[in-house]
């Protein structure tokens, strides 16, 4: 047990407690003694103590849970993206495009160049390469670098690791992206929540998340998840003029839903700002199998990203690079994503035109899914909702703080709902509401 803690040092301390976790004395929950009992038990000083919990947080090996106290940290699981499994419920929290509308790659398979790739060539392909500096430039005011990842949560993971180490602080927008949460948790850095209204981040959030020593914050300038907020002018701005006098924090933009976009591109990144990115994947247009994302961003992060990349991946395989050209410059593909973003706005519009004239909200905003404001605790709607045979999200599961008061919100995706069953969903949340 903890009593079984030893050590003079700090670093003594801690590969004590590691020892006892390795060998199953210490389990994931167990609490740690306070900081000052345990140096009076061990006749050190109460520093040596705090020391030792510092060296074990940075490691991830513990979480203090404030007045609750210091524990062994475990491997929490956060809920994911998509589809629930081992459910016979139709499931409307899937946040899922529709694969009917996923542009068929088979006309690209057969169009891609076949010249084999071979160690130390360049790591991006010139043919996307050209194409993602003019799409970017065109919403990109200041000078920038491309890089090529496996998908935006790959470059989200990679982009936080080369500039941050463990227990450093990240701006998040709160509610927030599953994968977003789940990154961060994961890489052992501290989440500032900022609020998000429906102008997307709140300037009196950014503000104070600066003053807690943020070194990052990640941003979703439209269809903000699950929200759908989208940054208007005027925020953006506002949000610019507070990041003026913090130059090396890194901005990193999820331009997640791009090319399906309604609302214009408003970002967070200033003239002067020395540290950013700006991150488009193809995955809610081309479809979530096609694992790749663009990356602009300054040159020194775009040289520390390269980094982080060569140990690993090294680079995205060029025939996916190819096949996402291809598609991109495809007259037909664009034309078809262009329907697409055509039909999530029509039916989300639609639906939540059902929703209001039953007296509950729900914004039109931008994005795959709807964020649906109930008059009571969203879990028990959800409760309700099940027992008619539907499998709804609450907004529960994407607040940044597990300890906040119950959310009264649904994340709802019923872009893929024909008329008769966008009408039956309708009827039964009015009915689990009252």
């Amino acid at each position: 047990m903890s009593d079984e803690i030893t050590g003079t040092t700090a670093s003594d301390i801690a590969d004590s407690v590691r020892g006892l976790r390795d060998r199953g004395i210490l389990r994931p929950g167990s609490a740690l003694p306070p900081v000052r009992e345990l140096a009076v038990r061990l006749g050190v000083n109460r520093n040596t103590a705090v020391a030792a919990y510092r060296q074990l947080a940075q490691a991830g090996l513990v979480v203090s849970r404030g007045r609750a106290g210091t524990v062994l940290a475990g491997h929490e699981s956060v809920p994911q993206e998509g589809y629930a499994a081992d459910t016979v419920l139709r499931d409307v929290g899937t946040g899922n495009p529709d694969p009917r509308l996923i542009p068929d790659p088979s006309p690209a398979l057969m169009n891609i160049a076949s010249r084999p790739v071979l160690y130390g060539e360049p790591v991006i392909d010139r043919g996307l390469d050209e194409w993602a500096r003019n799409w970017i430039a065109s919403d990109l005011d200041v000078d920038f670098r491309v890089t090529v990842t496996s998908g935006a949560v790959d470059a989200v993971e990679r982009l936080l690791a080369q500039a941050l180490t463990r227990d450093d602080a990240v701006a998040l927008e709160d509610p927030c992206f599953l994968a977003s949460i789940h990154t961060v948790r994961l890489g052992g850095y501290r989440a500032v929540a900022v609020p998000v209204d429906d102008q997307g981040m709140t300037v009196d959030g950014l503000r104070a998340a600066l003053d807690a020593g943020i070194r990052a914050v990640i941003c979703t300038p439209r269809a903000q998840n699950p929200t759908g907020a989208s940054l208007t002018a005027e925020r953006a701005a506002e949000l610019r003029a507070v990041l003026a006098d913090h130059p090396y924090v890194l901005i990193i933009e999820d331009d997640h839903f791009s090319m399906l976009s309604q609302r214009p591109y408003e970002s967070l990144i200033g003239p002067g700002h020395r540290r950013f990115a700006l991150v488009r994947s193809v995955s809610k247009f081309l479809g979530p199998d096609m694992c790749l994302a663009i990356a602009a961003t300054d040159a020194e992060t775009a040289d520390r990203l390269a980094m982080r990349l060569s140990p690993g991946t090294t680079w995205v395989s060029h025939l996916l690079q190819r096949l996402a050209l291809t598609q991109l410059t495809d007259e037909t593909v664009t034309a078809e994503v262009a329907a697409a973003a055509a039909h999530y706005a029509e039916r989300n519009t639609a639906f939540a035109a059902r929703l209001r004239a039953h007296g509950i909200e729900a914004p039109a905003s931008d994005g795959l899914s709807l964020w649906v404001e109930l008059p009571q605790p969203a879990r028990t709607v959800t409760e309700r909702l099940m027992r008619r045979g539907w499998l709804a999200r609450t907004g529960d599961e994407f607040a940044l703080d597990d300890r906040a008061e119950p959310s009264y919100h649904l994340r709802l995706t019923v872009h893929d709902l024909d008329d008769d069953d966008a009408a039956t969903l309708v009827d039964d949340l009015v009915a689990a509401v009252r």
